[in-house]
């Protein structure tokens, strides 16, 4: 998709299936992103929203001077800063009732950064050769034994020692040239 600029020039085009993919590909991202400026999740689901409006009703013109998503992001932070500096005499909520705002906040945000982690876990281990793949795919994904893993691809206890261990160093080398670290495989 290129970032989103060429499913943008189709929407441009005529194809509403553009506008559709932009927003599959960026909504969750550009809320969290909002919620940074509103600390009020509902409100950066509305703001979102009205992002998505104004490049539908205004379609603005995208230079390609950054990627899509920068582009994007902007036109996002410009809604945000509009309704903050509408709302700004407004807001006036007890301390109370934002307890359980931000609970629910923090609790969208770590699902989304946690599916975004998975995602790119995948994306490391389809890259593994065949039995790095394999191996852990059985005892971290499907969640088999080493023991039974070791059956399944008739594997001695040295053996699945070896390949474990390489297939955890492979994989994290991979997600380490992806500048990613991830806890589990510590």
């Amino acid at each position: 998709m290129d970032n989103g600029a060429s499913s943008y020039r189709r929407f441009l085009a005529g194809d509403d299936e553009g506008i559709v993919e932009i927003i599959r590909a960026y909504k969750d991202g550009l809320i969290l992103y909002l919620n940074g400026y509103v600390k009020n999740i509902y409100i950066a689901e509305e703001l979102t929203e009205d992002t998505f409006f104004r490049l539908i009703t205004k379609k603005p013109v995208f230079s390609g001077k950054s990627s899509f998503k920068s582009w994007l992001y902007s036109i996002g932070r410009n809604v945000a800063v509009d309704y903050i500096r509408r709302n700004s005499k407004i807001v006036n909520t007890p301390i109370e009732d934002m307890e359980g705002y931000l609970s629910e906040q923090c609790s969208l945000e770590q699902s989304y950064i946690k599916e975004e982690n998975k995602i790119l876990v995948h994306k490391a281990i389809s890259k593994l050769p065949t039995d790095y793949r394999n191996v852990l795919w059985l005892i971290y994904f499907d969640d088999f034994s080493v023991k039974e893993a070791s059956q399944i691809l008739k594997k001695s206890d040295r053996q699945m020692k070896n390949l474990i261990f390489r297939a955890k160093q492979a994989l994290k080398n991979i997600l380490e040239r992806d500048e990613f670290i991830y806890e589990e495989l510590r």
